[in-house]
């Protein structure tokens, strides 16, 4: 399947292109009014800027898309920057590109040369973060039965979070939720033999 990418942390990069100062930020947020916010935060901290154009992309599905040049030629910065996202195929991200004019003029394809490379220079220079849909699971076993279960779960695709000792075995687990329909077969299977007690924690 495929998946979706945004950043851990807030990020930039900047680069000097004839003379103007193009400074790209990067920062995760998860609805429209998240990344509104952080454009004007962006806005307030370069209010000296010529100009401080944005894009965002947010929804489980990347269903939500938006941006602005803000004052430069029309599609010359905004959507190029919008089109390195997509590119990298992300989400729940917001983009925003300071600009400091230096005196020469780049021309529409210039910008969107200038504006479409900083957005995408920033992605690849930081390490991204696959975003998935996960279930966690926390069961509960008997000491013989514990690495035939472990070994199980793996094979599954679920990745173990935990494992606590006391009179029985306690494993916290975790697994794409689109890959958790063979795990929940295997699990009810042994719940109905009384080899395990599970329950799917809430999130």
């Amino acid at each position: 399947m495929d998946y979706f990418y945004s950043v851990k942390h807030d990020c930039s990069y900047e680069e000097k292109i004839k003379r103007s100062r193009f400074i790209a930020h990067l920062h995760y947020c998860e609805t429209m009014r998240a990344a509104k916010e952080y454009i004007s935060l962006i806005n307030k901290e370069h209010k000296n800027a010529n100009h401080n154009c944005w894009a965002y992309i947010v929804g489980k599905n990347a269903e939500n898309e938006h941006c602005s040049d803000a004052g430069e030629p029309s599609g010359s910065a905004g959507k190029p920057m919008l089109n390195s996202l997509k590119k990298h195929n992300t989400t729940n991200i917001v983009a925003v590109v300071t600009r400091y004019f230096g005196g020469v003029k780049l021309g529409i394809r210039g910008l969107i040369d200038a504006y479409g490379s900083v957005v995408e220079k920033a992605l690849e220079q930081n390490q991204l973060i696959k975003l998935v849909d996960t279930k966690k699971i926390v069961i509960e076993t008997t000491y013989d039965f514990s690495e035939k279960f472990k070994y199980d779960v793996k094979e599954l695709l679920a990745e173990v979070i935990e494992i606590t000792y006391l009179e029985k075995v306690t494993y916290n687990i975790e697994v794409e939720s689109s890959l958790s329909k063979p795990l929940f077969d295997y699990l009810e299977e042994l719940s109905g033999s009384k080899k395990i007690i599970y329950s799917l924690i809430e999130k």
